[in-house]
């Protein structure tokens, strides 16, 4: 899933390896964080005893993920730690297009470091935990097996786009120059957390390519073949939001300056 996302004045006052930094590593804590939930807490023990934290727990996981973050690294890089956040970003004119190539690599591999200590933690599970969870999908993204609800691809790539979209709204508003730094993070991982309990029935809730490249490098043939569809519905949701809000909002806005 980020996203204090306007690019504030710290941001743009910090050098390009900071920045590149604090992508990787808030990309880090939300694909650990994210997956790990999956993984090890919402199927613990299969259910038993009411101990595993079901989907709640895993979009809470994720909202948190961001909120963190945000407020540790959103100051240095801007905190969009995700690939369709960048993007829409730069088309909604909110983040400069020349940073977008070094942001998407630092958090593909921010990603990638996270679920790969999930790996390592995994190995030393009881019972093959690692291998059952690798066959399971590593807490990948996608459709029909993949999909907790059994839910097909059109609606699958249509709930990505479409709660991508409102993220990239959300994150637009509460970082524009009215808005309240300081409170923008909890505006932005609240959101996040309400999409992803519609969408983690259907996709397994992906919004973020590098979230859902990250799983998909351990979660086996079927998660390789589907990822082309959690890269490209968020990143399609993001560009839709960009594109609209800047048309819709700024508009309205330059009107009311004019008035």
């Amino acid at each position: 899933m980020t996203q204090t996302a306007a690019t504030p004045t710290s941001a743009r006052r910090s050098t390009t390896a900071a920045q590149l930094a604090a992508e990787a590593a808030g990309t880090m804590i939300l694909v650990f964080s994210v997956a790990g939930a999956a993984i090890f807490g919402a199927e613990f023990d299969h259910g038993r005893g009411g101990l595993n934290v079901g989907f709640f727990g895993v979009a809470f996981a994720l909202g948190v993920s961001v909120l963190v973050g945000s407020y540790a690294f959103g100051p240095v890089s801007g905190g969009h730690f995700n690939p369709a956040v960048t993007i829409g970003l730069a088309i909604a004119g909110r983040h400069p297009w020349r940073r977008v190539p070094g942001y998407l690599l630092a958090q593909i591999v921010g990603g990638v470091i996270g679920s790969s200590l999930l790996v390592l933690i995994a190995a030393g599970g009881p019972h093959q935990f690692l291998a059952d969870a690798r066959k399971s999908g590593f807490a990948s993204t996608g459709w029909g097996p993949l999909s907790p609800g059994g839910f097909p691809l059109p609606s699958s790539f249509l709930i990505e786009v479409v709660t991508t979209c409102v993220f990239l709204w959300v994150i637009i508003a509460v970082t524009g120059e009215r808005s309240n730094p300081a409170t923008a993070p909890v505006a932005i991982g609240l959101t996040l957390l309400l999409v992803a309990l519609i969408a983690i029935p259907v996709s397994n809730g992906s919004f973020n390519p590098a979230r859902s490249i990250a799983t998909a490098i351990y979660g086996g043939a079927t998660a390789l073949t589907q990822l082309w569809m959690s890269v490209v519905a968020p990143i399609l949701g993001a560009a839709i939001g960009g594109i609209s809000y800047a048309a819709l909002f700024r508009r309205e806005s330059q009107a009311s300056k004019a008035a």
